[in-house]
């Protein structure tokens, strides 16, 4: 199961405001789907300045690749459940008026053999045109959203997007660059991770990797282990395995100047967990910094709890229980290998990636493109 490197595209991002109160133009609207191995989820948003305002979302667990590490195929209740969730996210769309869109799919589709056939269903049922997307565009775009979370005393970083199917990693080196303008200088990969000769100073993409294991592919690989610690440890080891390929792998990193910053519900679960959270809170997790000891800590409390007590658990839940185990023993493998003192929590990814995307080349936000 080796990691793929293929080409692709990208955009840029800055922080989400609260949603908007009035009643917006449905010319200003843009929209973006993020239809993932576990989740279909949609922001539609009007542009603010150099920002923009949420006006409706959408997010529902359908876990579309379930069974697809086994028959290579999308199963017909994984697709029917999705076709649901697209049927409430076209209705949305309609309701807004909504022009500008851009309607994605990740690993599932990716891999499943008959994703094409699943593509043409999902338009012929709902209308809504959906496009599979390569890894390092979706990588791109996490990486951009996060740009406003990476500090200017920042020399290493290393961005990783957990998600159902795979897990995307990006190694930055910042040195060459002047500390107020790192922020800046990761926005301006929406042109791609080896940009051409530019003016402005470069964030240099040492390496980047997409691993096809998310949450629910290492989960199903490792199902039939019935020793919940037992099976937590495998996982981890072998996630880590599969970082063999990336070039900073066997290189030590210092704690000092070296920074990771994780988009993902496990990174964001693991947070809200942190803070002792009863219900999640966006505005305290979002731009949380945690050291490599205190997520330590988290997980194993969770291998503490064991299955019955993270089902009880209100932070994680029944239907998440194993997702979030398996996506910790993603966290684990990377911060074995590079422990941190600052790792940045992001609640955004891929959708805010896609609106400024759009919104960008419309030239509609105040600070133009970069």
């Amino acid at each position: 199961m080796a990691p793929r490197r293929p080409k692709g595209a990208g955009a840029f991002p800055k922080p989400v405001e609260s949603p908007v109160p009035s009643t917006p133009d449905p010319a200003e609207l843009y929209a973006a789907l993020d239809l993932g191995t576990n989740s279909c989820r949609m922001l539609i948003a009007q542009p603010k300045g150099s920002q923009f305002h949420v006006v409706d979302s959408f997010s529902k667990s359908v876990q579309l690749g379930a069974g697809l590490e086994r028959s290579g195929q999308l199963s017909r209740s994984s697709m029917g459940r999705t076709i649901q969730a697209l049927r409430v996210c076209q209705q949305k769309l309609k309701r807004h008026e909504v022009r500008h869109m851009r309607l994605v799919a990740t690993e599932a589709c990716r891999r499943a053999g008959n994703a094409r056939a699943f593509i043409t269903q999902v338009e012929r049922e709902t209308g809504l045109t959906l496009e599979i997307i390569e890894p390092e565009e979706e990588a791109r775009l996490a990486v951009i959203s996060c740009a406003p979370l990476v500090s200017t005393k920042t020399d290493q970083l290393l961005v990783v997007d957990i998600g159902g199917g795979s897990t995307e990693l990006v190694w930055i080196d910042l040195t060459a660059v002047p500390r107020r303008e790192r922020p800046h200088s990761i926005m301006r990969l929406h042109s791609g991770f080896h940009p051409p000769e530019s003016p402005f100073p470069a964030a240099k993409v040492v390496d980047w990797i997409s691993v096809p294991l998310g949450v629910a592919t290492l989960r199903d690989q490792f199902r039939d282990v019935r020793d919940d610690t037992a099976r937590f440890a495998l996982m981890s080891w072998f996630f880590e395995e599969n970082l063999a390929e990336f070039a900073p792998y066997r290189d030590e990193q210092v704690r000092e100047g070296f920074q990771i910053i994780g988009t993902s519900g496990t990174v964001t679960t693991v947070a809200a967990s942190h803070l002792g959270l009863k219900r999640y809170d966006r505005t305290k997790v979002d731009g949380l910094r945690m050291t490599s000891d205190q997520i330590d800590t988290v997980i194993r409390d969770y291998l503490a709890l064991g299955p019955e007590g993270r089902r009880r658990d209100p932070r994680i839940g029944q239907d998440r229980q194993a997702l979030i185990m398996s996506g910790s023993a993603i966290l684990q493998a990377l911060l074995r290998c590079w422990p941190t003192d600052r790792l940045s929590v992001a609640d955004r990814g891929l959708r805010e990636g896609l609106l400024y995307a759009q919104m960008s080349a419309h030239g509609v936000l105040e600070d133009g493109v970069y």
